[in-house]
């Protein structure tokens, strides 16, 4: 298996974060936590899609 490492910035960069509309008790608790995620490592909120 190969391994990357690097930068994990997100800076610069958009992201869009699909989600299904089933099971929401689980589905937001993944979009908060890779919203989150993002914007720790730079992203901006206009930056990110749902």
């Amino acid at each position: 298996m190969k391994e990357f490492e690097g930068m994990l910035t997100a800076e610069g960069l958009r992201f869009g974060i699909i989600a299904a509309r089933f099971n929401d008790f689980i589905v937001s608790r993944l979009v908060d936590g890779a919203r989150d995620a993002l914007l720790r490592h730079g992203a901006r909120e206009d930056d990110l899609f749902l």
